[in-house]
């Protein structure tokens, strides 16, 4: 009984009330601090990402000098989306413009689906403008608006302040993500230095668990959603999808959050529609090619990739999933829809930890408890 009553003492009391006070402080900080750490945490997590290719330079090809291997990492980075944009770009123009030819047509064809009513067809009509999705799809446009990045006069033709303040919020995250990839072995040491000794092993525990599920979401989920990316983009390619390549891109950058990629099938039916009436082909073959794309690469996604790359997935329900990204949006803003999975996973790690006393297994959830009683039948024995 005494040791219970002193487990739950005074001094232990306030000094709980004090850390969730400072908890909460702190959510109040970095709320109302998000617009300047925004920058900061995008250029912190993209140098996170690449900073496995900067130890590749540094240990096997022996490149001592750190800032030299960062230069490198940075230019081979920039290379390969150079060569994606060299080789996909002809073709991002052209599927562009196939897309505002197909919404010209759709727009004065009439509307014949079988088993969708026309009101669907009046619907869009009436909320969706096409003649100004037509405008900004036009292979006109987009080759304009290619040859002002190109020649850098963007901020003279059609600039606004918002254009450079969005530019230059860029070359800012780009920045710190260039001193972090500098320093990074740096920071980490002066990071853990200046824990107090006392609270070393526990801070070295949390730090080293958070390192582990960042690396397991940021490195892992990037990589699988690089893969599912270019995998929509060719499944949709050869269906014969408008915008294949931009559509399937995008969902790969949606797939970033498990299961927000699912967001994107009304604009792939919205595809189909077009398309269809367009064309004058099928809605419901074509369609139901789509949900078949859909399946295949989960299915590709769950038994390769996931494997492959992650060992495990994060194991988190679907409906959990869109509550963290909801309460940690709401609370930290931008930041929180970025942290929001890595950081429920580790809550309800050490919930399971410390609270249940079980462990937890990220890609089963909760493990059941192992009953240490003796079995009855050995005992009659």
């Amino acid at each position: 009984m005494e040791a219970s009553v002193k487990k739950y003492d005074l001094d232990r009391v306030v000094r709980l009330i004090i850390s969730l006070v400072s908890i909460a402080v702190g959510i109040y900080v970095i709320n109302y601090l998000s617009p300047v750490l925004l920058p900061f945490v995008i250029g912190f997590i993209l140098a996170y990402i690449l900073d496995p290719l900067v130890g590749f330079f540094q240990n096997r090809l022996h490149v001592k000098n750190r800032a030299v291997s960062v230069v490198l990492t940075l230019l081979v980075v920039v290379g390969v989306i150079w060569l994606a944009l060299w080789l996909l770009i002809p073709y991002l123009v052209d599927e562009v413009g196939e897309m505002a030819r197909m919404l010209t047509k759709y727009a004065k064809s009439s509307f014949n689906v079988p088993l969708i009513p026309a009101a669907v067809h009046d619907y869009i009509r009436q909320y969706v403008d096409v003649q100004q999705l037509y405008t900004l799809l036009s292979k006109e446009q987009w080759m304009k608006l290619i040859n002002q990045l190109a020649t850098g006069t963007w901020s003279f033709v059609g600039g606004t302040l918002s254009v450079v303040l969005n530019i230059a919020s860029w070359l800012i995250v780009l920045l710190y993500m260039f001193f972090v990839m500098l320093d990074f072995d740096k920071l980490s040491r002066g990071f853990k230095g200046a824990v107090p000794t006392k609270y070393r092993r526990t801070a070295f525990k949390v730090i080293n668990d958070v390192q582990h599920t960042m690396s397991r979401y940021f490195r892992g989920q990037a990589m699988v959603s690089l893969f599912v990316g270019i995998i929509f983009a060719i499944e949709f390619y050869i269906i014969g999808l408008p915008l294949a390549i931009v559509f399937g891109l995008s969902i790969g950058v949606l797939n970033m959050v498990p299961y927000l990629q699912l967001i994107s099938i009304p604009v792939a039916a919205f595809l189909c529609l077009v398309a269809s009436v367009a064309t004058g082909g099928s809605f419901w073959v074509l369609f139901g090619w789509t949900i078949g794309a859909y399946c295949l690469c989960q299915l590709i996604q769950d038994m390769v990739l996931i494997p492959a790359i992650m060992k495990s997935a994060m194991g988190l329900n679907p409906a959990i999933v869109f509550l963290s990204l909801s309460l940690w949006a709401y609370v930290l803003g931008f930041i929180g829809l970025i942290i929001a999975l890595p950081l429920t996973t580790l809550i309800i790690s050490y919930y399971c930890e410390y609270v249940l006393h079980v462990p937890y297994n990220p890609a089963g959830g909760v493990k059941k408890r192992v009953s240490k009683k003796p079995d009855r039948a050995s005992t009659a024995q």
